[in-house]
């Protein structure tokens, strides 16, 4: 159920992760993120397989997006995700690395932010299909820097992503 009035936002995460049971891992953090009374997710986009990026030895991963519905703020929306990265057992040790969960606040309705915590919209989705590729699937719609991201989607390809048939109904449930 959406969450609507005053003070609410839709908010757009990407979810990643190759170490450990991934599927379940993303299943487990939106599952605490829906049953918290500040949001929803009203969406959840396939998984993806994709080739790992930035650091490239290492597990393939797999990723998502969901849209979640928030009274929160983006700040403490992104403590929740990074307070959900830490109960999956998330350790931050290489940049780029090997992860059993990565939470990223990709969007936040129509803001612009950045400051040292915290850059709204993601500064580097743009350039990442294993981002675009399911957020498209979830939210055609959805503009981000003044763009479709279906337009953004389409330019940018989805080579080397997979959809993960088996990971996405789990996940789903």
């Amino acid at each position: 159920m959406p969450i609507e009035g005053a003070g609410a936002a839709r908010a757009a995460i990407g979810l990643g992760g190759n170490l450990g049971d991934v599927a379940q891992a993303f299943a487990d953090a939106l599952a605490s993120m829906h049953a918290r009374n500040d949001c929803a997710v009203v969406a959840r986009s396939s998984v993806w397989r994709t080739p790992p990026w930035g650091k490239t030895d290492q597990p393939d991963f797999l990723n998502m997006c969901a849209l979640v519905d928030t009274t929160l703020a983006p700040h403490a929306l992104l403590d929740v995700c990074l307070a959900l990265e830490t109960a999956a057992g998330r350790v931050r040790f290489e940049r780029w690395g090997p992860r059993v969960l990565d939470i990223d606040l990709l969007a936040y309705g129509d803001l612009s932010l950045a400051d040292e915590r915290l850059v709204v919209p993601h500064p580097r989705m743009f350039e990442r299909a294993f981002v675009l590729a399911p957020l498209a699937e979830i939210a055609p719609g959805l503009r981000v820097g003044g763009r479709e991201v279906s337009e953004l989607a389409r330019e940018i390809g989805a080579a080397g992503l997979v959809m993960d048939a088996a990971a996405t109904a789990r996940v789903r449930g």
